[in-house]
């Protein structure tokens, strides 16, 4: 069994608040995902948990054992950098080899589990080589192997992916799930990326500014965020957030009203995913909107509306026969409208029925 718990974990530096109260349980070989914007204290989480830093308060346990006061190299972690940290002067060999050697394995264990990482990784034909006589994807296999060689109770990744360019990050988020599902270790990653959070994570913890907004699955995530920030940070393009109030069966704002069937009232922040602004017949729509922009992405365009001075991101088919400048029809779908408390920025939940 490996897993790994934080409990009300608080890191200061000076006068820095970089993590603050932060609660999470990676169970036994579950695929945990921390993701936020940069500065947001994800890379500081694992710092923690693999003990680089001690924490200001709080306890980590690894194994239900605190580890608080337990030195980084008996805690038995292994953590992939962005970097991939490798020995430009060893081969690859020696590189894998290193945290064996360390270890003093015999040398015929150490070979026998270098070729079989080598194999795992694809990596046989490069074992000859150097660091800098490899690819950036090439370079990141022979960092996780390095990991994976020592056989830990968990892997801590900060941001492995993000040097790569986007053909080789997509493939390279697929290899890691396989690998994953091969090894079966608990493993905690770090992006700021939302679709890396949401095609790899199991578990995902959004953060930011040091506290954590939601822990949940990524569809859980996108359907039911439980506060403004989750919702504008999961889903690509962004949700589109409306200010206004709610009066009986209308959503009324700056520059337009609607009818709904179920609106809260009050000063709300009514919330639409790009998906859910619809074109429509003039008969079922609830505005009318100036398409600004058409951006064609190959299987579908956004569309860049304006309604005033509101703007709105829609999604629509490739080939819909729109232009710019044109003035259409749109609907919202109102059984996945969101609606936030303007004050408190967290969701209000209305009953569907």
């Amino acid at each position: 069994m490996s897993k790994v718990e934080l409990k009300n974990v608080t890191k200061i530096f000076g006068k820095t608040v970089a993590v603050k109260n932060v609660s999470f349980i990676a169970e036994d070989g579950e695929f945990v995902v921390i993701v936020g914007p940069s500065g947001c204290g994800k890379s500081t989480i694992l710092r923690l948990i693999a003990g680089l830093e001690k924490p200001t308060k709080g306890e980590i346990y690894i194994d239900g054992k605190i580890v608080n006061d337990v030195p980084p190299k008996e805690r038995d972690i292994a953590m992939v950098f962005q970097d991939y940290a490798l020995y430009p002067h060893m081969t690859v060999y020696e590189n894998l080899a290193f945290p064996l050697r360390l270890r003093k394995y015999p040398k015929d264990e150490i070979d026998k589990k270098v070729k079989e990482v080598a194999k795992l990784l694809q990596l046989e034909s490069l074992l000859s080589r150097r660091p800098g006589q490899l690819s950036g994807g090439q370079r990141q296999r022979v960092a996780l192997g390095r990991a994976i060689i020592r056989n830990p109770k968990a892997f801590l990744f900060d941001e492995p992916l993000s040097n790569l360019d986007a053909k080789l990050r997509n493939q390279m988020r697929t290899e890691l799930l396989r690998l994953h599902k091969k090894l079966g270790v608990t493993s905690i990653y770090v992006t700021h990326d939302q679709i890396e959070a949401m095609t790899m994570g199991t578990k995902i913890v959004v953060l930011n500014a040091g506290v954590i907004q939601q822990i949940a699955d990524p569809l859980t995530l996108y359907e039911k965020p439980q506060n403004k920030f989750v919702a504008g940070f999961i889903g690509t393009p962004t949700m589109n957030f409306i200010k206004g109030k709610g009066e009986k069966d209308e959503f009324i704002s700056k520059d337009f009203k609607i009818k709904l069937k179920k609106v809260p009232r009050g000063e709300i922040i009514l919330g639409v995913r790009p998906e859910d602004i619809l074109l429509c017949d003039e008969k079922e729509a609830h505005l009318k909107a100036q398409v600004e922009i058409i951006e064609p992405i190959g299987n579908e365009n956004f569309l860049h509306l304006k309604i005033g001075d509101t703007n709105l991101t829609a999604r629509a088919p490739y080939d819909v026969k729109i232009k710019a400048g044109e003035i259409i029809p749109v609907k919202f779908n109102e059984n996945r409208l969101h609606f936030f408390d303007k004050k408190t920025e967290k969701r209000i939940e209305i009953s569907k029925s």
